[in-house]
């Protein structure tokens, strides 16, 4: 009775398992067994290792289409020398992930350009790493799908979906105004995640105006009283990332945005000493 190679067992194991790329190495594998390289547990361990690095590239690579992440942005490729404002220590400590176990909202507040949806997405890279579900959209999509939903009679189930992820990622919040309906729409939503899930939200209005974008200070009320509850508020100063190279054609009325405090509202404008207001100015002695 002839017995079967131990490699071709391997071979049959390895196919009977859907373990594709551990089979494509396996030879190598077996090569550097043969010229002492490797033992026996090391030999283990890289045939599983390059199984598990390819499934998790794959998972991943899937992940990131299903949360809409189509433009991949890291921590590692955000300038933060270009906003010194910005404590990268606040950061580097949000990517630890505590914020969705905790089911917090991360508030990135600060002028266009300055890298608040850069932030987000690298946030949900980092969440999608560790095995969380992640969705990402703009404020005005959502809205739009929920509207969408809302005629077909399956707004219920809309509100299900966009609330079952770990993450949800609202981007560009106050670029457009919604209007009553939108805002109402979109508390629907947030009242689902409420306590639920972690939510990351960008936007280049202070908390004040956000009566003006939903068009409704009641409703805007409600919103904030849940995203504000368990919240984490970064404001962000300066100049547009974006325009970096072409500042010097930037009218200086539009390089000096007002900064946001953490409360998300606009900072007090500095002035220069000596200069009284114009109010002031106005009322003295000619």
């Amino acid at each position: 009775m002839t017995h079967e190679p131990i490699a071709e067992r391997i071979r049959r194991h390895l196919i009977g398992l859907k373990m594709p790329r551990a089979l494509e190495a396996l030879q190598t594998v077996q090569s550097q067994i043969e010229q002492g390289q490797l033992t026996a547990l090391e030999a283990i361990e890289a045939l599983l290792g390059e199984e598990y690095s390819t499934r998790e590239s794959r998972r991943i690579k899937i992940a990131l289409q299903t949360a809409r992440l189509t433009v991949l942005k890291t921590l590692a490729g955000y300038d933060f020398s270009f906003q010194p404002s910005l404590e990268r220590s606040r950061v580097m400590a949000l990517a630890e992930l505590g914020f969705i176990e905790r089911r917090q909202c991360v508030h990135f507040l600060g002028p266009p350009g300055t890298g608040k949806s850069h932030l987000a997405v690298a946030l949900g890279v980092e969440a999608i790493r560790a095995g969380k579900s992640v969705y990402f959209a703009t404020l005005a999509e959502l809205v739009d799908s929920m509207r969408k939903a809302e005629r077909e009679g399956k707004l219920r189930e809309r509100v299900k979906f966009l609330s079952r992820h770990s993450v949800l990622i609202v981007d560009e919040i106050g670029y457009l105004a919604l209007g009553s309906t939108g805002g109402n729409l979109f508390f629907q939503l947030v009242n689902a995640c409420y306590e639920r899930c972690a939510m990351i939200l960008t936007s280049n209005r202070g908390f004040s105006e956000w009566g003006e974008i939903f068009g409704d200070p009641v409703v805007a009320t409600a919103l904030l009283d849940r995203l504000l509850h368990h919240a984490i508020v970064i404001p962000i100063e300066g100049n547009s990332y974006r325009l970096r190279e072409h500042a010097a054609l930037i009218p200086e009325h539009l390089r000096n945005r007002p900064a946001f405090n953490e409360m998300g509202s606009p900072a007090p404008e500095k002035r220069r000493p000596g200069r009284p207001k114009r109010e002031e100015a106005a009322s003295l002695p000619g």
